[in-house]
């Protein structure tokens, strides 16, 4: 059996189509959808996460802006700029990009950002939400997760998910959607990691198995149920190596949580990585800006 490859990168650009019809439609209604990024410094990875939000929202018509402090920002200035931002009509959403310096509270950032704009998902109020099942936004990386379960044709309904990994941006929120009681959920959920002995007990009775546990390659064939979905979020760069366009240039190798090569030839459906989860995660942050938007447009009697 060689796995079905799911591919990220395609379903997130269906959802991206869909998504820009949505914002034709409320332009037409004088509401343009708009999201504001904060970074401070500027770090390599988080000024490339930032690029790839700017040009995920010029492809669906949302506009964007993004404000950039200096690495000596303080704690005092970036607060101040969320609830400026917190206060403007015109914005939608507005998302703080991590990690920042070391000398600010992330916690008490993030908290700050209006619940009606936390495109991320991650204010304890959409967290709290979330959990008891009435979702305001759902956080971009694990809503993602589950749009490629239903997407590909395995949803999650009446199947063991097991999932390894218990962050809070992934395994946990991950756990919470799934184990409501709705169509798009109603899974039995078991939850695995660093501290579970002898993990591939539980692995190998999945019927869909989640790796998020950002530990290159942890998930062996020898831990995955013969014909399970295996969806790998994991993003981990492990060193360099030749480009396949152009081998005299060095590009990132990156592995995901899962081995690859010989899980795929055990899995009856599987997700890369790269192209897997990654693509999906920046697309479900435009379908919350697009929902905040709509939300403000029905607040308008538009």
């Amino acid at each position: 059996m060689t796995a079905e490859i799911i591919s990220g990168t395609q379903v997130a650009k269906e959802i991206r189509v869909e998504l820009k019809a949505k914002v034709d439609e409320l332009k037409k209604k004088g509401v343009t959808p708009g999201i504001i990024m904060i970074r401070v410094g500027e770090d390599p990875a988080s000024v490339s996460y930032v690029t790839g939000k700017e040009k995920a929202a010029e492809e669906i018509g949302v506009w964007s802006e993004t404000i950039v402090l200096p690495e000596t920002a303080t704690e005092t200035e970036l607060l101040a700029k969320v609830e400026e931002m917190n206060k403007a009509d015109h914005v939608d959403g507005i998302l703080v990009q991590l990690p920042v310096p070391k000398h600010i509270n992330a916690d008490k950032v993030l908290d700050l950002i209006d619940p009606a704009k936390d495109v991320d998902g991650f204010h304890p109020v959409n967290v709290g939400k979330m959990l008891i099942g009435d979702p305001f936004f759902m956080p971009c990386t694990p809503h993602g997760a589950v749009e490629l379960m239903f997407r590909s044709g395995n949803p999650p309904a009446g199947k063991h998910v097991v999932i390894c990994g218990r962050s809070n941006i992934v395994g946990k929120p991950l756990m919470a959607i799934l184990v409501q009681k709705n169509e798009h959920a109603n899974a039995t959920i078991t939850v695995v990691h660093t501290g579970t002995p002898n993990m591939a007990e539980y692995t190998k009775q999945a019927d869909i198995l989640v790796a998020c546990m950002g530990v290159p390659e942890i998930i062996k064939a020898d831990m995955v149920k013969e014909g399970a979905v295996v969806i790998d979020v994991g993003v981990n760069r492990v060193g360099m190596k030749p480009s396949k366009n152009d081998p005299s240039k060095m590009v990132a190798d990156l592995r995901g949580d899962v081995e690859f090569e010989t899980v795929k030839e055990k899995a009856s459906a599987i997700t890369p990585v790269p192209g897997g989860v990654g693509p999906m995660t920046i697309t479900m942050l435009m379908m919350n800006t697009v929902v905040a938007a709509e939300r403000r447009a029905a607040r308008l009697g538009k």
